[in-house]
């Protein structure tokens, strides 16, 4: 009996585990109908040096809807963006998911455009804790950045605008390092990319019911405006945040763990103590009375989002290169 059991359990374990494994190569999403072309798009210029470029892709819901793409910190210094990808399995479509790793894994042989021509990617690249940006085909203000280079020999251009791996889309097989790179240590998307998705999906027009699968740019700009919104708003609130914890510190506690915080608070209860007899006894020779000092107040600030700028698509990647 004590044997049926274990022997049970360990099955239970290894389906489990076999499940979290694979859980970064495909979502349970399986369409009968294959996601529509990738549209062309303009790239806007990284909001600061250290951003990654992650493509825009088709995502499904009740139907496709264009997640535009975006500027993104990533997880760790070295890291690069491996984009997600639908494939056929004979029957349907279904969806891989992107990741975070050391290398570029396979994405489909799909042509997603500003470095990502199908294999690799070629739109920047890590030197030591600093990643630099190839100027050949990403859009760069100099002004702002200037860990760039210029490198032509590696632009690719396939000429297709397939979304999808299978027939009537692209044909590409990994190869033994793309497969290397799945199998190898990788993060999923982050929350940043997790909440542009969410953002996409309700909004309508960039829904392929609505837009016939080519989004409109004022709603890809209204969504980018809508995050770097957010954005400054989250950090305004972060910020408000620190300076209330730093006004309420008015007794000389620390932040840190809860040894430091314990501490803190024993000295803080010391120092009130001695504060008290000390107030006391002059309380008893001048008969006077002492006022105690009155909670410190915080300020919350607002974040204002900035305009992208605007600039002509470049001309040094063929077709389906640069979008």
């Amino acid at each position: 009996m004590k044997m049926k059991f274990s022997t049970i359990a360990l099955a239970a374990l290894l389906f489990v585990g076999l499940s979290l494994t694979s859980s970064f190569a495909q979502v349970g999403i399986s369409i009968g109908i294959a996601p529509p072309a990738i549209p062309i798009y303009q790239q806007p210029y990284p909001p600061a040096a250290g951003y990654i470029w992650t493509p825009g892709y088709w995502a499904y819901d009740t139907d496709y809807y264009w997640v535009p793409g975006a500027w993104v910190l990533p997880p760790r210094v070295g890291f690069l963006w491996t984009p997600g990808y639908w494939g056929y399995n004979g029957s349907n479509y279904f969806f891989n998911e992107g990741y975070w790793g050391p290398t570029v894994g396979f994405y489909g042989g799909i042509n997603y455009g500003y470095g990502y021509g199908g294999q690799g990617y070629y739109g920047g690249r890590w030197v030591g804790n600093t990643f630099r940006y190839n100027r050949a085909v990403t859009r760069v203000n100099t002004n702002v950045i200037h860990n760039t280079y210029v490198n032509k020999q590696v632009v690719k251009s396939t000429g297709s605008r397939a979304s999808f791996n299978g027939p009537g889309g692209t044909t590409a097989k990994p190869t033994s390092q793309e497969e290397g790179a799945a199998k190898a240590e990788h993060l999923p998307a982050t929350s940043t990319q997790q909440s542009r998705v969410e953002a996409a999906k309700n909004n309508p027009a960039l829904h392929a019911a609505n837009n016939q699968g080519k989004p409109n740019a004022e709603a890809i700009k209204a969504l980018d405006r809508n995050s770097e919104t957010q954005a400054g708003a989250g950090k305004a609130k972060g910020k408000a945040g620190q300076e209330a914890a730093k006004g309420n510190s008015a007794f000389g506690h620390k932040q840190g763990d809860a040894t430091t915080r314990t501490t803190g608070s024993q000295n803080n209860a010391y120092g009130k103590a001695q504060s008290a007899e000390a107030h006391a006894s002059h309380a008893a020779k001048s008969h006077r009375t002492v006022q105690q000092a009155g909670p410190a107040s915080s300020t919350h600030a607002k974040g204002q989002a900035a305009q992208p700028n605007k600039k002509k698509k470049p001309k040094n990647e063929g077709p389906g290169g640069g979008h």
